[in-house]
C-alpha cells in the first residue's frame, strides 16, 4: 500500500476521532486522523471532567494527550494543520480525501468533524468561556461546579430546558433567560419545568421575554445584564455563572452534497451501525443526528464506527443490509 493510502481515514481528532483512532490502530489497520488544528477539539478548554470513567478528577488537556498517545502508541498517524476541503468516493469504491496540500485515499472513512456551540455574541462571552471563569455551554458537563452558586441559564429548546433543571439540582439559584413567553421545547419538559417555578421554595426564576446583553466581571463572572425586549428595560443580575444553551453549530459545511445532511447539518445515519448514505463511510460523535453531546459517547461512538467498519471491509454488499436484532459482536 502506498504512502497515501489507508484502510481507515477518520476526519477529525476530537474524542470521537481518537476513540476510532484507538481501535482501528490497534486493529492493525492503517489508520491515518486528518484534524484541522490539533488533536482534542472542543475538550481542550475543559479545565475539569469528573464524568469520564476512570478518572475522577482530569482536565480537558490532559484526556487528550493520553488519547493520542494511545492512538500513536498503535501505529495511527496523526495529520494536524490538514483541513478536510474535498471528498469523493471513486468508481472503484475507495474514497478520496483532499486537503489543501494533499489527497489521501482510503478504504473506510470516520467522519468525526465535531460541532461547535452556538454563541450569544455578546461582549465578555468569549472572554469568560476559558476553562473555570464562568461561561458554560453544557449543564450536564459543569453544574457540580456551581454546586450552592447563583447561575444564569439561556435558552428556551429541549437542551435548554433539560439542562436548567438540573442545574436546579445543584445551584442555589438559577434564572432561566428567553427571549419569548413561550418555550420551544416539547411540553413535557415545560411541565415539569413550569412546575419546579411554581414551587413555594423553588430556585428557579424565568425571565422571560428578556436576552443577555452582555457578561461582566473582574477575572471571572461576577453578573449577567439583561433587556426586556419589549419594554428595553436593563437589568442586571449578580451571578457565579452563564450557562448558553442556544444549540450547536455541526462542522459539516464541507460534506454538502457528499453525505446527507439535516437541515441543520447534522449528518444523518442509521443510528445503529453508523453509516451513512454513502458507502464506506461513517459518522461518529456530535456532528451526527441523535448524538447525547458527551464526552464519553462521542469516545463510544468512534469505536462503534470502528468496529462496525470491519464488516464493510469484509463485504461491501454488507452496507446496504437492513438493520437486524440478531446481529452481534459474537456473530462477527
Amino acid at each position: 500500500m502506498s504512502d497515501n493510502k489507508y484502510d481507515c481515514i477518520i476526519i477529525g481528532a476530537g474524542p470521537a476521532g481518537l476513540g476510532a483512532g484507538l481501535y482501528a490502530a490497534r486493529d492493525r489497520q492503517k489508520t491515518l486522523l486528518l484534524e484541522k488544528f490539533y488533536p482534542g477539539g472542543q475538550i481542550n478548554t475543559t479545565d475539569r471532567i469528573e464524568n469520564y470513567p476512570g478518572f475522577e478528577n482530569i482536565s480537558g488537556p490532559d484526556l487528550v494527550i493520553k488519547l493520542t498517545a494511545q492512538v500513536k502508541h498503535f501505529g495511527g498517524e496523526i495529520k494536524t494543520s490538514a483541513e478536510v476541503k474535498k471528498l469523493n468516493r471513486r468508481d472503484d469504491g475507495l474514497i478520496e480525501v483532499s486537503t489543501s496540500k494533499e489527497t489521501f485515499i482510503g478504504k473506510v472513512v470516520i467522519l468525526t468533524p465535531g460541532s461547535s456551540y452556538r454563541p450569544l455574541g455578546v461582549p465578555g462571552e468569549e472572554e469568560f468561556r476559558q476553562a473555570g471563569t464562568g461561561v458554560s455551554y453544557c449543564g450536564t458537563c459543569d453544574a457540580p461546579f456551581y454546586k450552592d452558586k447563583i447561575v444564569v441559564a439561556v435558552g428556551g429548546g429541549n437542551t435548554a430546558v433539560e439542562d436548567t433543571l438540573h442545574l436546579a439540582k445543584f445551584a442555589k439559584k438559577v434564572y432561566m433567560v428567553h427571549r419569548r413567553q413561550e418555550f420551544r421545547a416539547t411540553p413535557v419538559l415545560v411541565d415539569e419545568l413550569m412546575e419546579l417555578v411554581n414551587k413555594p421554595d423553588s430556585n428557579l426564576e424565568l425571565k422571560l421575554d428578556s436576552v443577555v446583553t452582555s457578561i461582566e466581571g473582574e477575572g471571572k463572572v461576577q453578573k449577567a445584564v439583561l433587556k426586556n425586549v419589549k419594554t428595553e428595560a436593563a437589568e442586571e443580575i449578580s451571578c457565579d455563572g452563564v450557562f448558553i444553551f442556544v444549540g450547536m453549530i455541526p462542522n459539516t459545511d464541507f460534506l454538502d452534497g457528499f453525505v446527507g445532511l439535516t437541515g441543520s447539518g447534522f449528518i444523518q445515519c442509521d443510528t445503529a451501525y453508523l453509516r451513512t448514505k454513502t458507502p464506506g463511510v461513517f459518522v461518529a460523535g456530535d456532528c451526527r443526528v441523535g448524538a447525547a453531546m458527551q464526552l464519553v459517547t462521542a469516545v463510544a461512538d468512534g469505536i462503534n464506527a470502528a468496529i462496525w467498519m470491519k464488516h464493510y471491509l469484509r463485504d461491501p454488499n454488507w452496507w446496504n443490509e437492513p438493520l437486524s436484532d440478531s446481529l452481534s459482536p459474537a456473530e462477527w
